[in-house]
């Protein structure tokens, strides 16, 4: 029962006991005072003409005072009721006819689809990543109104209850890809114990908050059960330990001794204020940068007179030579060899995978948490500058917020960005919408959750081992351009016309990674590019 059926049983039970108790009333009044005997059904007619506002019939006019003002209350009781009836029954009706409708169930030719139960911030990744691939879905909504936003957003929806075997029938379960479980632990297992019903051969996924409740959801018949929250604090970790020792971080082979990596600027490196034009990153590394994400936006390739700031992230390619060379221009001229402490504010999954990280790399580091528990060094508020000081921030080198809450989050990387304007901060978002404000406040590297999460489904659905951490798909991908033959890359205009780059070619049983705008195709290269899917699009329709 929805919430307008809700408030049309109430009024209708209020309605009924009012007009009885009246009637009651004006039998018994018209008794005594009136000195008439009348039958209980005529009492009952009177009130409801009354209620109406039609009349009262041969009733009127009453001789006594008494029954006087019992018709005038019941005159304005019955106009109250009325006008109560227009915001409980009549506009939720008229909003109802006038409103969108949102679909209860796909169209039946619907198939290898991922069905998505519910919408949250979480699976804005996963639906992007799924359209990149042309991968099909639906979400299966209970809530009427999120439902009814959605759809009028143009995304694939039902209101549905996905914890109901109708809803899932109705999203064509039984001829999905997968199904993904990503509201609330309960209610995930809840799900998962339906869709066993309806389908026992789709692949199930069930996304946890705490990993400790990974068992339940198997024993339930999830397929995958995925903990985003340590990938998370491992990814931010990454950002402290990666730029202190010998390790890139996460790095895709595409290739023999050939890479695509990711490699943040950090505050204070020799790029921070120079334009990609001018960084000299090519000359100097050789490395070819595909990619960039300035404050969370994405652009591929990036502009040659886009500006690098702290927290830039760059995707690059090349040898690991070429991409450990890259690295030592992104680190701090001043502070790169100092094993400085590292200042974790918040201890919760992703706080002690944090640290945990930090452990394993032999990272000194200080613990802040409002809550008093073991391994917790200073305890007290965040948005505190006697926390901070107690904390030591004037002589951190890096600050993690591993906080849940990001408002609190905002306001603590404004507060730190006052105290300790040198000190590198790295912070945890829950939704994707945070990540400009954060960079706004003063954020060196923002990481949502959300983005996390919908990355993390999106490679399990996928198959996909090599999708990249952050909240764009890029491929990398070999093929012959018969088009560009006796043409140089510059020449040929491949990056301004395709958005792609040429990283790589692989001639005579060898692969070239040296190529740059003056390099000649010639017959029989394999050309390797690496770009959007768009982008690879247009470079097939017009170089191949």
């Amino acid at each position: 029962m929805d919430k307008w059926q809700r408030r049309t049983v109430y009024y209708s039970l209020l309605l009924i006991g009012v007009m009885l108790v009246y009637t009651v009333l004006y039998h018994n009044g018209m008794r005594i005072y009136e000195g008439e005997n009348l039958t209980f059904l005529h009492s009952l007619q009177v009130v409801v003409e009354t209620f109406t506002t039609t009349g009262f019939g041969s009733d009127a006019p009453w001789d006594s005072p008494e029954m006087n003002a019992l018709v005038i209350v019941m005159d304005l009781t019955g106009v109250v009721l009325i006008f109560m009836a227009l915001p409980v029954l009549a506009f939720p009706l008229l909003e109802d006819i006038l409103s969108t409708t949102v679909p209860k169930s796909v169209d039946n030719g619907l198939d290898d689809h991922v069905v998505i139960c519910s919408y949250t911030p979480r699976a804005e990744a996963l639906i992007s990543e799924l359209e990149s691939w042309d991968v099909d879905y639906v979400i299966v909504e209970p809530d009427r109104d999120r439902a009814t936003e959605i759809y009028e957003d143009d995304y694939h929806v039902i209101h549905e209850d996905p914890e109901s075997v109708t809803g899932l029938k109705q999203a064509e379960l039984t001829s999905a890809r997968a199904l993904v479980a990503d509201v609330s632990d309960q209610i995930d297992a809840s799900i998962v114990l339906t869709a066993q019903e309806v389908a026992d051969d789709v692949p199930i996924i069930s996304v946890v908050e705490e990993p400790d409740r990974t068992a339940y959801h198997q024993l339930a018949g999830a397929d995958e059960v995925l903990s985003p929250r340590p990938l998370l604090g491992e990814s931010l970790a990454s950002k402290v330990t990666t730029s202190i020792t010998a390790d890139l971080g996460e790095a895709v082979e595409i290739g023999d001794d050939f890479e695509i990596a990711e490699l943040p600027i950090h505050r204070g490196s020799q790029l921070v204020g120079t334009t990609l034009a001018d960084s000299g990153i090519r000359e100097q590394s050789g490395v070819n940068v595909i990619g960039a994400w300035f404050r969370g936006e994405f652009e591929t390739p990036p502009s040659p007179d886009a500006t690098l700031t702290n927290g830039t992230v760059l995707l690059v390619t090349g040898r690991e030579e070429q991409l450990e060379q890259l690295k030592e221009l992104t680190l701090s001229e001043v502070r790169h060899f100092d094993r400085g402490r590292t200042i974790v504010i918040g201890y919760g999954q992703v706080g002690r995978t944090i640290t945990n990280a930090l452990d394993e790399a032999d990272l000194p580091y200080t613990v802040v948490d409002q809550t008093e528990m073991e391994d917790v060094d200073v305890v007290g508020d965040a948005i505190e500058p006697e926390t901070l000081q107690e904390a030591g921030i004037n002589d951190a080198r890096s600050v993690i917020l591993a906080l849940p809450d990001d408002t609190t989050t905002e306001f603590a990387t404004l507060v730190i960005r006052d105290v300790s304007p040198q000190t590198e901060i790295i912070a945890r978002v829950e939704e994707t919408e945070s990540v400009q404000k954060m960079y706004r406040a003063g954020a060196d590297y923002v990481l949502s959750l959300a983005t996390v999460s919908g990355r993390m489904i999106a490679s399990t659905i996928l198959e996909n081992e090599d999708v990249l951490s952050l909240d764009q798909h890029v491929e990398v991908v070999r093929t012959h351009a018969p088009e560009l033959v006796g043409r140089t890359i510059g020449d040929a205009l491949v990056r301004s016309k395709t958005g792609c780059t040429v990283v790589g070619v692989e001639r005579d049983g060898g692969v070239i990674t040296d190529v740059g705008p003056n390099h000649r195709v010639e017959s029989g290269d394999e050309l390797i590019i690496a770009g959007t899917d768009e982008g690879i699009r247009r470079f097939n329709e017009q170089m191949t």
